[in-house]
């Protein structure tokens, strides 16, 4: 190992999809001598996108690693998905890092996702940097996206280098600004003042180097401005703007020198947001990239392939992990051996022998590892873990089965790899529908899920559009009865149950109650009683679908003292809940979401008109960069099912847009009559 931790850059490249990240990756590795040609998406020769779907599709669909040294620098660059179905594999790999890289198109607008990343990054204490690509194309507008960039997030957006010569180079504003001065681009300003720009931000962040610089006149070195300049970045106050081309190779050359002299080693970034203890208790503790002190590593990435197994990767905080190491994982008491240590290059693993604080390295078939697990080689650190982040939810279900008959435990079985490796995949399993629905973020997520089930674990499903999870609930309080006698010789059963339900506020869920004194109901028989009220729950009162926010009070009852059992009151506590159910006005809820649009300004207006046909309520709408604005709306989710191709339809491909469930809304009484005649004839048939 020829590095330190002073020398680790470790640096995410994200984006929306189209900005170029990967060829700018094979661009740099390139440059920087870590491969000997520059690798093509057509021809499949690209180091990150490796995996045959990734060639298939011309598009990364997980992030991957490239790990490399440059003298006495090691960088890791990590390629992530630039599509927002992808998200999941994309926020985990962000967590790696100190320093996010959004990678923007000179021929494009800055969309919604760009935004999302932007604010994740400053969310999580990320240096971020945008990188400018294709500025050589013949409809490039980079001047356009610099001004988007300071519009949308502010003045601290200043260009470290500018176009020349009709985007063939760049010339340098930080590091030598008075040579090519006079080629930059003439919709620019001028390299001196662009040069200016920044001084006069980096400076604002260090009183004594700011009194030097306006008191004495003086030309500050970029060696001066190292240290006030990464706590500008640190602090979110400068955001630094590189202009290349990854086809050319443009710019490619100025941008790896700011990586290696400009970005953030792990010393010098922001510390992680560790925790320590319980959610609601837990305390922020610090983590310091020292070799001699316990190992903190975190895994952001596992990956199952049929005939490796499990590979997880994780970024080391504290300590050093060598072969022979035994590692804790989370709370667990038994630690696991690191037999093989490995360091990533694309598919390519890299066995080292070591690896100190801020190297992302990875380890093979351990199949406790799973993705947010924190690795540790002592108990004092049990309890630690990540501050958690916020997924956005997966809305869009297909309803599968196996379509070979006996693959059911093979299907069950793919799906856990499949959670296990993106944590934006949910599976439900919906009783009441008899259904199995995988959900995903969207149509190119769930096709992708299906295509690897297929390929890769030779596990083929029929699919068809799921059913909505609806819910029931109560809006008033009722007393249900029900005496349970059953003799057919010998020992009877018995059992006598009085009960009373009560609504509770909207996603309160269930709360049982037992109020029984005297020993009416002997107290080894209320879980007995609480156990026939939730398969009620469960079952559905009157079209099928679980209860929900209510309060069940067991009062009284009767038991015998020879043929009470837990049988009849398991069977008596049903009944008498539904028996009150029945009273108390019983209505069915669906699911309403949070549904944010961004579009061309253009489309709003069909828009907005489209979602009022389909029971929507507008709550906000507003502008964004680049003739563009947005919707914000809450709707029934069986109203949208379908909603990504009527956007796209509506926007020709431009739109985008998120969701999240909102709360429960009662149906429509017509709707209500439906979903309960549809389920009469299934109930008889039961």
């Amino acid at each position: 190992m020829s590095y330190l931790t002073q020398g680790i850059r470790n640096i995410a490249l994200a984006g929306h999809a189209g900005g170029g990240k990967t060829l700018l990756l094979e661009a740099l590795l390139l440059e920087a001598g870590a491969t000997r040609a520059k690798g093509s998406l057509q021809r499949g020769t690209t180091l990150s996108d490796f995996d045959p779907q990734e060639k298939r599709l011309l598009h990364s669909l997980d992030a991957a690693i490239c790990g490399f040294d440059r003298g006495a620098t090691h960088l890791n660059l990590i390629d992530t998905p630039g599509y927002p179905d992808f998200i999941g594999r994309t926020l985990p790999a962000l967590e790696a890092v100190e320093s996010v890289a959004i990678v923007v198109s000179a021929t494009g607008s800055l969309d919604s996702y760009t935004h999302r990343l932007m604010e994740f990054a400053a969310d999580r204490g990320l240096c971020r940097l945008v990188i400018v690509n294709k500025i050589d194309a013949k409809e490039a507008h980079p001047q356009s996206i610099l001004r988007q960039l300071r519009e949308s997030f502010g003045a601290e957006c200043l260009p470290l280098n500018l176009p020349a010569g009709s985007g063939r180079g760049v010339v340098d504003c930080f590091f030598q600004p008075h040579a090519g001065a006079s080629d930059q681009a003439a919709d620019f300003s001028t390299v001196e003042a662009a040069h200016t720009q920044i001084i006069d931000q980096v400076v604002e962040v260090d009183e004594e180097l700011m009194a030097l610089y306006l008191e004495q006149g003086e030309e500050l070195s970029p060696e001066q401005l190292h240290d006030p300049f990464e706590k500008a970045l640190r602090e979110g106050h400068l955001i630094p703007v590189c202009f290349v081309s990854a086809e050319t190779g443009a710019g490619v050359r100025e941008l790896l020198r700011v990586f290696e002299r400009l970005m953030p080693n792990p010393t010098e970034g922001n510390p992680p947001p560790f925790l320590k203890g319980p959610a609601d208790d837990a305390e922020r503790v610090a983590v310091s990239a020292e070799p001699g002190k316990h190992v903190i590593a975190h895994v952001f990435k596992v990956t199952i392939d049929p005939y490796v197994g499990k590979l997880g990767i994780f970024r080391i905080y504290q300590g050093t992990v060598r072969t022979g190491s035994q590692l804790l994982i989370g709370d667990g008491r038994k630690p696991f051996k690191v037999a093989h240590l490995y360091r990533l290059m694309g598919k390519e693993t890299i066995e080292i022998a070591q690896a100190i604080p801020g190297d992302i390295c990875a380890v093979a078939k351990i199949d406790e590892l799973h993705m947010d697990a924190v690795l540790h080689d002592s108990h004092d650190e049990d309890h630690y873990h990540l501050k958690s982040v916020r997924f956005p939810p997966p809305m869009l279900g297909l309803a599968i089965e196996p379509e070979r008959r006996g693959d059911e435990q093979r299907l069950a079985d793919t799906l856990h790899k499949l959670i296990a490796e993106d944590p934006c995949v949910r599976i439900e399993s919906h009783a009441a529908l008899n259904e199995t629905v995988l959900y995903g973020m969207g149509e190119l997520h769930l096709r992708v899920l299906l295509e690897r089930m297929a390929e890769r674990y030779g596990v083929r499903v029929k699919t068809h559009p799921p059913g909505i999870p609806y819910r029931e609930t109560i809006t008033r309080a009722a007393e249900g009865h029900c005496r349970h006698k059953k003799q057919t010789g010998g020992a009877g059963q018995f059992g006598e149950v009085y009960l009373r339900v009560e609504a509770l506020e909207r996603g309160s869920g269930f709360e049982f109650v037992d109020e029984v004194v005297g020993g009416s109901i002997p107290g080894q028989f209320i879980p007995a009683v609480e156990k026939g009220v939730r398969q009620a729950l469960h079952e559905g009162a009157i079209a099928g679908f679980p209860i929900d926010d209510v309060r069940v009070c067991v009062y009284d009852g009767k038991h015998h003292p020879v043929d009470s059992k837990e049988v009849a009151f398991v069977s008596a506590g049903r009944k008498a809940f539904l028996d009150a159910i029945q009273k108390a006005n019983p209505i069915v809820l669906e699911p309403v979401v949070k549904i944010e649009i961004a579009a061309p300004t253009r489309a709003i207006g069909d828009i907005t008109g489209d979602l009022a046909t389909r029971r929507a309520r507008i709550s906000g709408n507003g502008s964004l960069p680049g003739q563009r604005a947005s919707v914000t709306a809450l709707a029934p989710l069986a109203e949208i099912t379908d909603y990504q191709s009527r956007l796209k339809a509506l926007t020709g491909g431009e739109g985008s847009y998120t969701m999240d469930l909102s709360h429960y809304d009662p149906v429509p009484p017509r709707k209500q009559q439906e979903l309960m005649q549809a389920w009469r004839p299934r109930k008889e048939e039961d």
